[in-house]
């Protein structure tokens, strides 16, 4: 019988933000393929655990796959893990995993925590739609490109950054995002934690005056401009442009109508009759 790949959640700062299923499993498998060995024994060391690890990183992430897949193939049990919070999410991991299902293995995810998910819970900014963009280009051109991108994105949006770049980064978004309400939190879950609120240019003003920043940063911009409604104005006749523009994105045209609708604060079912009678009106 082939193995089977566990995709172990680990706390993000806290050891104790860790799962029952997680210590069981860590301490049953055959083998732990982590990111950093030295990092991960301190929480094996914390709850006990023996097991055997293997390095397994964005450096080695392809010839360590291969090798990890064959050991499942020959019934080892193995858990991958990160340095922190969930493997594949901005953390290697997809790699094995892909190959894993590629390979007919069974594969399990043990969840937990993950950073910008602690963030977004604390942030009091809207998460009933959110992007998450994961890590932005470093080049400020580059960056500044791609938020132009998701600037009119109709959701929260949730990005990482290194600690060096926070206060840049937060211009950018000043410049190009506008008068957004964002928030910046940092070292979530230990003795540091900070959590800081503010419009987009007060918080790239607060990183700028403040002592280099330290640890990870988790920074969530809110979808609407400050002192707006939640609703973004626009003349009747934009329903048809902006439906186009949202099927240029991939969406299919029930979906695209759907974010239009969102988009101008009316009803599906109301964009739907003005989008047929613009359809149908003379130009």
């Amino acid at each position: 019988m082939p193995g089977t790949l566990f995709v172990v959640s680990t706390p993000i700062g806290n050891l104790e933000d860790i799962t029952l299923r997680a210590v069981r499993v860590l301490g049953e498998v055959d083998l732990i393929a982590c990111e950093d060995t030295r990092h991960t024994r301190k929480l094996l060391n914390h709850y006990g655990i023996k097991n055997r690890t293997i390095s397994y990183h964005e450096h080695n992430e392809r010839e360590r796959a291969a090798e990890l897949v064959a050991l499942l193939q020959e019934g080892s049990n193995i858990a991958l893990v990160t340095d922190a919070g969930t493997p594949g999410i901005s953390d290697p991991g997809f790699r094995l995993v892909q190959l894993a299902t590629h390979a007919g293995l069974p594969v399990s995810s043990v969840p937990g925590p993950t950073a910008f998910v602690a963030a977004l819970a604390a942030s009091g900014l809207p998460g009933d739609e959110f992007l998450f963009a994961g890590f932005l280009p470093s080049r400020s051109s580059a960056r500044r490109a791609r938020l132009t991108r998701l600037a009119a994105f109709p959701a929260t949006l949730i990005f990482y950054e290194a600690p060096h770049r926070i206060a840049q980064t937060l211009k950018d978004m000043s410049d190009v995002l506008g008068a957004r309400s964002a928030v910046v939190a940092r070292e979530l879950t230990k003795i540091h934690e900070e959590v800081v609120r503010g419009t987009l240019s007060e918080l790239a003003a607060h990183f700028s005056a403040a002592k280099a920043a330290r640890g990870e940063m988790v920074i969530i911009v809110d979808r609407n401009p400050v002192g707006g409604q939640g609703v973004i104005e626009a003349a009747p006749e934009s329903l048809a442009s902006l439906v186009a523009g949202f099927e240029k994105q991939g969406l299919d045209s029930r979906a695209a109508l759907k974010q239009a609708a969102k988009r101008l604060g009316m009803s599906r079912d109301e964009a739907y009759r003005r989008l047929v009678a613009e359809r149908k009106s003379p130009r």
